[in-house]
């Protein structure tokens, strides 16, 4: 990555510095996110179920379709799950056309991972004719603007727009029937999963990083939650992460994430 990509010297040791002393270039502290708004609904008039959400100026859309198909071999009674996240270069001078790369590849297996290890989407549910047809739920993401900490408004994203969701209507041969809904919501447990990230910068643990922040962060892990119980776990970057630090990390996750999972509640409602 070119260096004007990247956040200078000075401004690096000035986050540090800052952080050293308990605050953050906006002001906020090591814990606090940015506003968070979620949008459901209205982002996409084809989708199934639609969201945009925005955490400061970082925004991200996702859509779920649902499409009958064959069942995986070693899954002939439930549905399948595909997650994709693509990045748009309008979203940051420093994402280039072309196939996606290494960090949208992971920020789309991380959100697969902790959808599908929480149980959240009840796929067994999704089965049209065992060993036959299922559904499969396409979940696909799209960056806006890219001003940090995409890992976690990419999956908050696709949680509320799983929310959104309404089944498709089918007819006598199992064919979807364009323009008509059930109305029905897609089957998933009650509780949504949450999956948030844990930056390290220095001696210091800070969630929701700015853009600047994020370019020096020395370790990261982003870990999917639900009530209180861990499905999924990343870990990225060198550094290391001691004992303490994440049990630090865990509480401070278990916390956040009920917030964030109320916030979801309370958009879709």
């Amino acid at each position: 990555m070119s260096d004007i990509f990247t956040t200078p010297k000075i401004n690096a040791e000035r986050i540090k510095r800052y952080l050293a002393e308990g605050k953050r270039l906006d002001g906020r502290s090591a814990e606090q996110f940015r506003d968070i708004e979620i949008e459901i609904g209205n982002v996409s008039k084809n989708a199934e179920g639609s969201a945009r959400v925005k955490i400061g100026k970082t925004e991200v859309i996702a859509g779920i379709k649902l499409v009958p198909g064959e069942p995986y071999p070693d899954s002939l009674d439930k549905g399948n799950l595909m997650v994709t996240l693509e990045m748009l270069p309008m979203s940051s001078p420093r994402i280039e056309l072309g196939p996606p790369k290494i960090d949208s590849i992971e920020m789309g297996r991380v959100i697969d991972r902790c959808i599908r290890e929480s149980k959240f989407i009840e796929l067994e549910k999704l089965c049209i004719i065992e060993g036959e047809k299922v559904w499969t739920v396409f979940i696909d993401i799209y960056t806006i603007n890219d001003d940090g900490n995409m890992f976690d408004a990419a999956g908050i994203a696709a949680i509320a727009a799983i929310k959104n969701a309404k089944m498709p209507k089918l007819d006598e041969e199992n064919k979807i029937v364009y323009g008509e809904s059930t109305g029905k919501p897609m089957p998933t447990t009650k509780d949504v999963p949450i999956s948030l990230t844990a930056y390290k910068i220095g001696d210091e643990i800070i969630f929701d990083p700015l853009k600047e922040e994020e370019d020096i962060t020395e370790a990261r892990v982003t870990i999917g939650m639900r009530e209180g119980i861990i499905s999924s776990m990343q870990k990225g970057d060198s550094a290391g992460l001691s004992v303490d630090e994440m049990n630090k990390i865990f509480k401070l996750m278990k916390t956040k994430s009920k917030e964030i999972a109320l916030k979801i509640e309370k958009a879709v409602k």
